[in-house]
């Protein structure tokens, strides 16, 4: 008589009600970081740390005095200009580097000397070169972000496998098709991953600028009342950062689902 194999049992109902939705883990999680935050901040030397109920009544004291909304078009305005240009040229830059071994050989010692140099010790040349104004800024931001973009098309476009190129060609395709219909799509996901990780170093560089040049947008506001001790005022601007971060990350992931389609659909035949 055959011995019938135990019955694998599955997560309880509980834990498959929450893996299934990561949203709600993350509001809970967000919303018990707050309520703690609330009662913790109250004990601290408001000089030092301050809460969220008073960061809240400083935002609405910002929003009607308009001066939130005044430093907020100021960093948009380089950011949108110092992103374009980091995206579109860095993504040039590494095809070219990828692409064409000429260029890979004399770009790629010029482009690992200025990745490794702190951007913060040009920041008083490019202040000398450029001005303090919002051509400063946005050189310092596009001498941060460009970098992430550059080495991940690099990569994307290095890590096409030959066979790949090698049936375009065995198909009869020709260069331009297959750098546009094989390499740039497989090269794709790695430029996405740049451009998010651009996203963060361009907010970084836009808040340095603002440090270190002409003080105004949202680094302004952090440095003018941090001068004065005005804690709840100076988490404003850095959670309007953080919130701008989160939202473009998630829109480039939005982006990159759309355009990367194929490989959702080849992941399903994979798990399939």
């Amino acid at each position: 008589m055959a011995v019938p194999s135990p019955r694998r049992r599955g997560p309880p109902p509980a834990i498959v009600f929450l893996r299934n939705r990561p949203n709600l883990i993350r509001a809970v999680a967000v919303a018990v970081f707050f309520v703690v935050w609330e009662i913790t901040g109250r004990d601290v030397n408001p000089l030092l740390m301050t809460y969220p109920s008073a960061i809240f009544r400083a935002a609405i004291e910002f929003i009607q005095n308009g001066e939130l909304l005044v430093a907020l078009k100021q960093s948009l305005f380089v950011f949108a200009i110092g992103m374009a240009i980091s995206i579109v040229a860095g993504v040039v830059i590494g095809v070219m580097v990828g692409q064409w071994w000429f260029f890979e050989y004399t770009m790629d010692p010029f482009i690992n000397a200025l990745y490794a140099i702190p951007r913060i010790a040009l920041i008083p040349l490019l202040m000398m070169w450029v001005g303090l104004q919002d051509a400063g800024k946005i050189t310092v931001l596009v001498s941060i972000a460009i970098f992430p973009v550059i080495i991940n098309t690099y990569s994307g476009v290095r890590d096409v496998r030959g066979s790949l190129l090698d049936i375009g060609r065995a198909f009869g395709a020709s260069e331009r098709d297959i750098f546009f219909k094989i390499t740039l799509p497989a090269a794709l996901p790695f430029i996405m991953t740049g451009v998010r990780l651009s996203i963060g170093f361009g907010i970084i560089g836009m808040v340095v600028a603002e440090f270190f040049t002409a003080i105004n947008g949202l680094g302004g506001l952090i440095v003018n009342y941090a001068n004065v001790f005005k804690t709840a005022k100076v988490f404003v601007p850095i959670i309007v950062l953080a919130f701008m971060g989160v939202g473009l990350t998630q829109a480039v992931q939005w982006l990159e689902r759309r355009l990367s389609k194929w490989r959702i659909l080849e992941r399903q035949r994979a798990a399939a």
